[in-house]
């Protein structure tokens, strides 16, 4: 096939994934609603995969503190430890043990919440974090693109998006990565903008950590407030340290 062919081939197989996702919206949503739950009791959210599965929970995990402002509650954790993100460590994912063991030191409680993510279905590491975590009391789910699967049965809450045969035969990390990719965002975003990080589509929490964000949020507290003054909401933002918090200042002020 010519590089045109290529693309135009991979890109007629990713049209199917969104399609595939819309199927189990259900499933997406009884597992948010769940875990919006178990979070305003104080609980929180373990990824636990292996290889460009587990890669994805971690990424995922690591993007929630810049931009909702929350820490501590989206923990990715991946087969082989954080070395194995950017190199593969061969049969780490054959443990049915260590994903729990990798949890442990987080002081786990029945609040917090394990999804297990596994294109397959069938990565013991997986499989037995949700076994153990399931049997300690913690809620469970799993995100696979197979029907049927043991990782499926060892969860609560399983959501299995089929998305069928790769462009590349076994690679999941193409269609399967990006439909766990896209469940990923769906999950984490419901379940932030749930439990009120986001107010009028704004990110009102986000941190500010780099000048970008800071233009951003000061714009955002313009917008909010009707303030015409670029410097003075800039200032009330740096003061505050969030867009939230210089906007209630500012109304609680009485200056509006």
């Amino acid at each position: 096939m010519s590089a045109a062919e290529l693309l135009r081939g991979i890109n007629a197989e990713d049209k199917s994934v969104p399609a595939a996702i819309e199927k189990v919206i259900p499933e997406i949503e009884r597992l948010v609603n769940a875990v919006v739950e178990r979070m305003k009791r104080g609980g929180r959210v373990f990824y636990i995969g292996a290889g460009t599965s587990g890669r994805l929970g971690v990424v995922d995990a690591s993007e929630i503190p810049p931009t909702y402002g929350v820490r501590d509650k989206f923990i990715g954790l991946i087969a082989g430890g954080d070395s194995a993100i950017r190199t593969a460590v061969e049969g780490a994912e054959d443990d049915p043990v260590q994903a729990w063991q990798d949890i442990l030191p987080y002081k786990p409680d029945a609040n917090d919440c394990v999804i297990g993510i596994a294109a397959s279905g069938g990565t013991p590491y997986v499989i037995g974090g949700l076994q153990t975590a399931r049997e300690k009391g913690l809620l469970t789910g799993c995100i696979t693109c197979n029907e049927g699967t043991p990782l499926a049965e060892a969860c609560e809450y399983p959501i299995a998006a089929v998305v069928g045969p790769e462009f590349v035969t076994g690679s999941t990390r193409m269609k399967a990565g990006t439909a766990q990719k896209l469940i990923l965002n769906m999950i984490s975003t419901s379940v932030m903008v749930l439990l009120g990080h986001v107010k009028g589509c704004r990110m009102v929490d986000m941190e500010l950590s780099n000048k970008k964000l800071v233009d951003r949020g000061t714009r955002m507290i313009m917008e909010a407030t009707g303030i015409e003054d670029y410097a003075y909401a800039r200032e009330l933002l740096l003061k505050y340290g969030k867009v939230r918090q210089a906007v209630d200042a500012y109304y609680r002020s009485g200056e509006k």
